[in-house]
């Protein structure tokens, strides 16, 4: 991507105080810009809106220490990214600048991180995730995506007290925490995000909502969003909310699944055609695609040790690197849509993933895997009905079924080991990436699965 120059900065000048001129009326009087980093944090600087112009055009000062930072806010030191020295400038996207629902008198805007000269930093995950889109959209794809966000809403303490341990998926559950699942909704609704549904969820005081599917980078950017709102109801009310991984040790903890479907023009392509569940050759090879690298892919989707800990089988994670129609213990899950609407609603769905992932470093590492399948015309294997961790190992093996790796060393081998994936981020990234996660592994040596809860309980 080409270097910002005199004329773009002017450009975002112009209409950064197009936008402030609307903002001011309506009493915002700050812009939080974000990105995520390595570790699925979410940082931000915060810029007074009078200040959005120069910030357009010129962009504000972050450290490129950031890129080597932990969950915990340790940072390491590795050959791309760790040191004390330099400067990067965000910019936030005015397109996206979003009034925040949640929080009257306050803006939002996605940022993405360049360097002085104004080249596009090569660690920035938002701008790898455009470009790799753009790359979809110059052979004729385009993907629509969109997150499945569970979390648990509960009181600080010690010991996770849940909001209520009324029944899983009960109606009980949602009596019981009526005006707060409304205020969410109200609260995303203000905030301009479409929402498809909200429940209950399985473990106490644990919700999901799923907003429609959309554009990869509008989808990365609405999972930001629709967290951070949440995060603000819940706050308001007395109460925290967390979307790690496993909130208590030993229970179904919270995932982060990933729906995709292939299209070119108005076709999608994972239906009309006469591969599994109705896909396309092309849908097929997509998928086929993601199910060969999701190991490697495990060390961006579950880039956490607490991840490891909702990875069990028998409890809908998909810990098995297998896919079947509408099976949600496989890895991915092949949504068919009912009758009438497969045209519109078929898709994948990747249910081995949580939360601590960075939304746009997954969905570039998803994004080339299926492109991968698509030049390869890879093919699925045949499907799996039912639990795989119910066949006897023998067929397991006589199937080529493998289980997905059980701890992020292992996933970090997978990625190192995966040119594809670990190609889709190039050099420096992909190298600060095993460094991240191998100072994760290192600061969770010999640690018991409460003592990883407890640490990371309200990270997230």
């Amino acid at each position: 991507m080409p270097a910002l120059t005199i004329d773009e900065r002017n450009r975002r000048h112009e209409q950064a105080q197009r936008i402030v001129a609307e903002l001011l009326p309506a009493r915002i009087g700050a812009v939080a810009v974000t990105w995520v980093d390595n570790s699925g944090i979410t940082r931000a600087k915060v810029v007074p809106v009078e200040k959005l112009p120069h910030t357009a055009a010129w962009g504000v000062g972050a450290s490129p220490v950031f890129d080597a930072f932990l969950a915990d806010d340790s940072i390491v030191s590795g050959r791309f990214a760790g040191s004390p020295s330099g400067d990067l400038r965000l910019h936030p996207d005015l397109d996206r600048l979003t009034r925040l629902g949640a929080r009257p008198g306050w803006a939002w805007a996605p940022g993405e991180r360049y360097d002085q000269d104004g080249a596009v930093h090569p660690q920035d995950s938002r701008n790898l995730l455009r470009r790799t889109v753009d790359r979809l959209a110059a052979a004729g794809w385009s993907v629509r995506a969109g997150f499945e966000v569970e979390w648990m809403a509960g009181s600080d303490e010690d010991r996770f007290v849940p909001v209520t341990s009324a029944p899983a998926y009960g109606m009980a559950r949602v009596t019981a925490c009526a005006d707060y699942l409304r205020d969410v909704l109200a609260a995303l609704a203000r905030t301009g995000l479409t929402v498809e549904q909200i429940h209950p969820e399985y473990s106490p005081g644990q919700f999901e909502v799923t907003c429609a599917a959309t554009d990869p980078v509008d989808a990365a950017d609405s999972v930001v969003l629709i967290r951070e709102t949440i995060r603000a109801v819940t706050t308001d009310r007395g109460l925290r909310a967390t979307f790690a991984p496993a909130a208590e040790p030993d229970r179904v903890g919270n995932g982060g699944h990933v729906h995709l479907s292939l299209w070119r023009g108005a076709d999608n392509l994972m239906a009309g055609g006469n591969g599994p569940c109705g896909a396309t050759a092309d849908g097929d090879s997509f998928a086929a695609g993601i199910l060969r690298h999701l190991p490697a892919l495990l060390a961006v989707g579950c880039p956490s040790t607490a991840s490891y800990l909702r990875l069990v089988p028998s409890r809908w994670a998909g810990v098995y690197a297998c896919w079947g129609p509408e099976n949600r213990e496989a890895a991915l899950r092949w949504v068919t849509g009912a009758d009438g609407e497969r045209h519109r609603a078929a898709n994948i769905e990747l249910k081995c993933f949580d939360a601590t992932a960075n939304p746009y470093l997954l969905l570039t590492g998803l994004l080339t895997a299926g492109a991968a399948g698509l030049a390869d015309r890879a093919r699925l294997p045949a499907p799996v009905d039912g639990n795989p961790a119910a066949l006897p190992q023998e067929e397991l093996r006589r199937r080529g079924i493998r289980r997905l790796p059980g701890s992020l060393a292992e996933a970090v081998t997978a990625f190192a080991a995966d040119p594809v994936v670990a190609g889709a981020y190039g050099p420096e990234l992909a190298d600060t990436l095993v460094t991240v996660r191998r100072a994760e592994i290192e600061s969770f040596a010999g640690a018991a699965p409460a003592e990883v809860v407890a640490r990371t309980r309200w990270l997230y």
